[in-house]
């Protein structure tokens, strides 16, 4: 198992020199929300050739998010759930619509290793929360989502195990974080560059009260034809080292949206619904074989489990009137996101077919084409 806590050294989309417009945190990253962490396994056989057990590589990993940190205390955040295209995977998103709530860590990881991480997520929440667990009928139902990485990865190995679960939450930190080949993006495709995990945020002032909302990203979608940056056609340019058969979409991409601005479930559904738009600037029209699937959290309005609370409940909530800000930074933060998963990730040779490469952005080329267009 390699774990992977370091920053990269690459230039990010805005370090490039890109225009990206609205005001970022402090680390332009989903950790400027306050108290939450982000934490990554990543499994290459590139870096350690024992991990590989048949004749493909394994790239794979899992990343965990945690909306109240390593809090020894059960405290839900309110939520919101959205699916653009739905050919994938989050579970507990049943119960996020209703109940409008969740609990414990968010994760994502590959298709096939849904099961193992909400072993991992759930056995840490059990363990982690004792105290509540051990003397009350509760259930653990973590959020764990995916996307496909079998071009890149040994996916029907199963690779992924509980324990990288664990190991994922336990490194969760606050801060700078890695992108690009980390974490579940450690496997997966965008528009038919090495994608993967990218964040970004925004600071949001309503009335004199500043605010702040990040994204993670993980990018595994899209055509080359249809990659759009700063509004240009760029993919319709960069036509070299096209991944042979991906004539038509083979992956999907998750949004986690987070925020400390005070909003109800029902205002978190209609920001994470927003994150189509989000996608949508990239270029991609959410395709039949993407799972486009969106998760909002808002770590405000500071709560007990239901089950140990009393009868009443007292809430803040944004006006409706002031969402359009927050909309746009939604918008905002994920474009930028899937331009920083970009623009960190590395080559990756394909497993499936076998001798191709997955080939990083050329960020030099794509500054000339924008350049060219008069967009920098």
């Amino acid at each position: 198992m390699k774990l992977n806590d370091t920053c990269s050294s690459k230039r990010r989309a805005r370090e490039a020199g890109l225009p990206i417009p609205g005001v970022t945190g402090e680390n332009n990253s989903i950790t400027d929300v306050p108290g939450v962490l982000v934490g990554y396994t990543t499994l290459s056989s590139y870096a350690d050739p024992l991990l590989q057990t048949g004749a493909l590589p394994v790239q794979t990993g899992v990343t965990a998010i945690l909306p109240r940190g390593l809090d020894k205390v059960p405290r839900p955040v309110w939520a919101g759930q959205f699916s653009l295209n739905g050919n994938g995977e989050m579970t507990g998103s049943h119960w996020v619509r209703d109940g409008g709530y969740l609990v414990g860590p968010v994760m994502i990881t590959n298709s096939h290793a849904i099961g193992a991480v909400h072993e991992g997520a759930a056995r840490w929440m059990v363990e982690h929360y004792a105290d509540a667990w051990n003397n009350n009928h509760l259930w653990a139902m973590p959020v764990v989502s995916e996307t496909y990485d079998g071009v890149l990865n040994d996916i029907n190995g199963f690779h992924v195990t509980s324990d990288h679960a664990l190991a994922a939450i336990t490194m969760a930190k606050s801060g700078p974080i890695d992108e690009g080949n980390v974490g579940g993006g450690a496997g997966m495709i965008c528009y038919e560059f090495k994608g993967g995990t990218g964040t970004s945020s925004r600071s949001i002032d309503i009335e004199g009260k500043n605010f702040t909302l990040g994204v993670l990203v993980q990018a595994n979608h899209g055509i080359r034809p249809w990659l759009t940056v700063m509004g240009i056609p760029v993919g319709q340019h960069m036509t070299d080292a096209r991944i042979p058969g991906f004539s038509t979409e083979h992956g999907s991409i998750v949004c986690i949206i987070s925020t400390d601005l005070p909003l109800s479930s029902s205002q978190l559904e209609r920001l994470a619904r927003r994150a189509s738009i989000g996608i949508g600037r990239s270029g991609t029209p959410g395709g039949n074989n993407s799972g486009d699937i969106f998760l909002a959290f808002s770590t405000a309005n500071d709560m007990a489990l239901p089950q140990l609370s009393s009868a009443w409940r007292n809430m803040t909530t944004l006006n409706d009137e002031f969402l359009d800000p927050v909309y746009l930074a939604a918008v905002e933060s994920i474009d930028e996101a899937i331009l920083n998963a970009l623009f960190a990730a590395d080559d990756i040779p394909t497993a499936r077919p076998s001798g191709a490469m997955c080939k990083a952005l050329d960020i030099d080329e794509l500054l000339k084409i924008l350049k060219k267009c008069g967009r920098i």
